[in-house]
């Protein structure tokens, strides 16, 4: 269960990386490849649409943490999506690494343990719902 106070962290980081577009997708992307270059072939030769749909997708998942009925079959929505498109379990964690790598950079010093431990408990309940259906 996630308490109020780590869906306002995520809310709150998600603005400010948000404002970085593309720029936050890029990095998240080259971070995932370069710990698992095996990922790359998962995606078509262009990240363009790509990159718009992962800051879509993490924007929609971190406003809807408080309504989880709602957000919940999304997520497994997904999962089931991810899993016909060949993604594998151990890959969720490669993610949330290149995730958690990409916001330290994105937020630097406001980034502080706190904040890490709020994003890795929100990834840990979105990644688990997504591979529950799996």
């Amino acid at each position: 269960m996630l308490t109020k106070r780590e869906i306002e962290i995520v809310q709150s980081d998600w603005a400010k990386v948000e404002l970085m577009g593309d720029v936050a997708a890029t990095l998240l992307y080259d971070r995932l490849f370069s710990l698992d270059p095996g990922a790359r072939t998962l995606f078509s030769a262009s990240l363009a649409e790509q990159k718009t749909k992962l800051l879509r997708m993490i924007g929609s998942s971190i406003a809807g943490l408080s309504k989880p009925e709602i957000l919940d079959p999304i997520l497994q929505y997904l999962g089931r999506k991810h899993e016909k498109l060949g993604v594998q379990n151990h890959q969720y964690a490669t993610v949330g690494a290149a995730l958690l790598w990409t916001l330290k950079l994105a937020l630097g010093a406001e980034f502080d343990p706190e904040h890490e431990s709020a994003w890795t408990n929100v990834y840990a309940k979105l990644s688990e719902t997504m591979r529950a259906v799996a």
